[in-house]
């Protein structure tokens, strides 16, 4: 008996060894190789998703500026116009000076001419003294033609007084508006030194941004190059895990195989007498396929019914993937979305077809007021949307840093609120 069990041994060896080929690597070689491969890869999808991330936040910081910059041109372009205006102001009362000036002059000279016109006669008058009046009086041909005489000299003098006045006058309002024009001038000047100040300061801020804009440009540039070389190698990475799990797949085929045809070796070369120990065996192996069936079934997620969706439903349903990444351009609820691929692909699964981007998701269904939205209602933001869950809560694809996540509603501005579901 242990002769011929000996026997049946040393037939089952060498129908193994003809029957099982010589492989470079094992199954569980290359599964190792490829969980291996995967873990490099989630790694650089990890150092992918930072630099992602600092790359938003950079063209985020950069838009700021860029704002920034154009309201600093806007006011650049104001104090520029300012500018021009004060200088056409100061040029203007230059001019009324340089008139001024010249009135002030002719006013003078007026002056001086009846001053000197008055000295004249009133040194005639007194040099004569009281001769003057006695020859009035011999001169006169009535006592009435010497008392008319004597009002002519009187009024003469008088009006002398009064014109003398008169220049006096005028030239001090010319003087006085000179001044007043002279001080018109500096005030205008004080502005403009101040304005030309202000522009000084907003070129040396603006030239600042501009710069500051221009080293966030070599920044994004320089993160972008890194982004593409890590996306390069993990595309590379999934492709060499692709090809792995393909030749796991024909290994463990293969291997399965060879195991077949060896039971089936041994069931061949083996006695009547072990036909028990075959069929315990043949059991086994039936028993450990029905297993590996058993445990290779997973439990799947339903998708709902197209169109019996409510509101409700959408809301409770879209929170299922809380936690999930977001992807730029993406419209996967477990792979990634970004926040419309979100909105979109939560409602296809309810029979809903909406727009693709936030903008024109807009404009989908018929708009309502924030106090009446309803859970599965979108909330929409400036490049941004959401889906309501009610009690100011909304859930929604929110960056490449956060994934998919829970929200308050009015974290920002809404622009509007849509109903998809009537």
């Amino acid at each position: 008996m242990k002769k011929r069990a000996c026997s049946l041994l040393a037939v089952f060896l060498a129908c193994v060894m003809i029957t099982e080929p010589v492989y470079a690597k094992t199954a569980a070689q290359i599964q190792q190789e490829k969980e291996q491969k995967k873990a490099e890869a989630s790694q650089n999808q990890s150092k992918l998703d930072e630099i992602n991330s600092q790359l938003n936040d950079l063209k985020g910081e950069q838009e700021d500026i860029q704002t920034e910059i154009d309201e600093l041109d806007s006011q650049l372009v104001e104090i520029m116009a300012s500018v021009s205006l004060k200088e056409e102001e100061i040029a203007a009362v230059e001019e009324q000076i340089v008139q001024a000036q010249k009135d002030y002059e002719e006013a003078k000279q007026q002056e001086e001419d009846q001053y000197e016109a008055m000295k004249e006669r009133i040194r005639f008058i007194y040099e004569k003294g009281d001769t003057t009046y006695l020859e009035l009086f011999l001169e006169s041909s009535s006592f009435k033609d010497m008392l008319n005489k004597a009002e002519y000299v009187e009024k003469l003098y008088e009006y002398d007084r009064k014109m003398l006045n008169k220049y006096v006058e005028t030239k001090e309002q010319v003087a006085e508006k000179q001044n007043q024009l002279e001080d018109s001038k500096s005030e205008l000047e004080a502005e403009e030194y101040e304005l030309q100040e202000e522009k000084s300061e907003l070129q040396s801020l603006l030239d600042d941004k501009k710069e500051a804009s221009a080293d966030y440009d070599s920044q994004i540039a320089r993160i972008s190059q890194e982004a593409a070389a890590y996306k390069e190698q993990i595309q590379k990475q999934n492709e060499e895990i692709r090809k792995l799990e393909a030749e796991e797949a024909a290994k463990i085929k293969e291997e399965e195989e060879a195991r077949k045809k060896a039971e089936e070796a041994k069931k061949k070369t083996e006695s009547s007498g072990a036909a028990a120990s075959s069929q315990t065996a043949s059991g086994s192996s039936s028993s450990s396929s029905s297993s590996s069936g058993s445990s290779s079934g997973g439990a799947k997620t339903v998708p709902p019914k197209i169109g019996t969706g409510t509101g409700s439903d959408i809301a409770q349903y879209a929170c299922l993937f809380v936690g999930n990444p977001y992807v730029p351009g993406g419209t996967s609820l477990t792979n990634g979305a970004d926040c419309s691929g979100f909105t979109q692909a939560v409602y296809r699964q309810y029979g809903y077809s909406i727009p693709r981007t936030s903008a024109a998701q807009r404009s989908a269904g018929r708009e309502v007021s924030y106090e009446e939205a309803q859970p599965g209602d979108l909330i929409c933001y400036a490049g941004h949307v959401a889906i309501y869950l009610g009690g100011g809560r909304i859930v929604h694809a929110s960056s490449v840093r956060t994934g998919i996540k829970y929200g308050y509603a009015t974290y920002k501005p809404i622009l509007s609120v849509r109903r998809i579901v009537n």
